[in-house]
């Protein structure tokens, strides 16, 4: 697999017995995700959505042999809930929360690199929609009915414009092999080239669609990282083609203060790197389906 989630990943929610982690972790045990118990520190003991809460990923490992994680937790709180899970050993972490100060991601990139020799943990976001193995397990935030399983791979920045390809993938029969949000924030855990080598190593995708956004290097990264190390075919669609120079649209990480940060200077970088172009949000589908045939 691309991804370290499938049907058999021991998951636990951080934030468990909260609304929205509450809300969340209901959809994807429905969904067939193997949630083993939650973390809310002072409630440990109880039992909520007929799973343990512990005080500590620590304790919950320990009990469960838990694998990944997914944080909703309050942006005050979330940095510690990311460190507290890699000091844990989890594999595997998605952060939803959004309004992270970037010194606080400064903070858990540091502390992650602590554990990088012995059992480096991949972290997604933080403001991600999560992940999803369509008909295997969900770990994430997004709309589970526009997923249908397949060997097409997606990796954004942007959750809604995730959610778009999948549902125009879905239109045309084409399926998923995994989805993954990397987040919008200019600080996040895990960029578009760690994701791709996962890709391009994975026996179930056979493309991989990557959508980026203006602001950041992630993009022209990929593109050097595709062009030494990829052999499977990508389409890339990067928002912002309007944006004005040094003005913030969208997510935090979306602003443009250097060159090669725009749109237009990344869409040229992909194409000289032999990434396709997907036009428009319109033609995700049709660029797709172009592509495998």
């Amino acid at each position: 697999m691309a991804i370290l989630i499938d049907e058999k990943t021991p998951i636990l929610i951080q934030g468990f017995t909260g609304q929205m982690g509450s809300f969340h972790a209901k959809k994807m045990i429905e969904y067939g995700s193997h949630v083993v118990g939650g973390v809310t520190p002072g409630k440990g003991g109880q039992i909520h959505l007929n799973r343990p809460v512990f005080n500590t990923v620590k304790e919950a490992v320990f009990a469960t042999g838990a694998r990944a994680s997914i944080v909703f937790v309050p942006p005050a709180f979330a940095s510690d809930s990311m460190m507290e899970a890699a000091e844990a050993g989890i594999e595997y972490c998605v952060s939803i929360t959004d309004g992270i100060p970037a010194q606080d991601m400064l903070r858990v990139k540091r502390y992650m690199r602590r554990f990088k020799q012995s059992r480096k943990m991949c972290l997604t976001g933080p403001n991600c929609a999560g992940t999803i193995s369509p008909g295997k397990a969900m770990l994430g935030i997004m709309p589970e009915h526009i997923y249908i399983p397949g060997r097409v791979g997606i990796i954004g920045r942007s959750g809604t414009l995730g959610y778009e390809a999948a549902s125009q993938l879905k239109s045309l029969g084409i399926g998923v092999s995994t989805s993954v949000g990397i987040g919008g924030d200019p600080i996040n855990g895990s960029s578009f080239a760690d994701h791709l080598m996962r890709f391009e190593e994975d026996g179930e995708t056979d493309a991989v669609v990557m959508i980026g956004e203006i602001g950041g290097q992630q993009e022209v990264q990929a593109a050097q990282f595709y062009r030494e190390n990829m052999k499977k075919p990508i389409v890339s669609y990067i928002a912002g083609l309007s944006a004005p120079k040094g003005r913030r649209m969208g997510h935090a990480g979306a602003i443009v203060s250097s060159a090669g940060e725009s749109a237009a200077e990344k869409v040229d970088i992909l194409r000289q790197n032999g990434i396709g172009i997907v036009p428009s949000p319109a033609h995700f589908g049709t660029s797709v389906a172009a592509l495998l045939t």
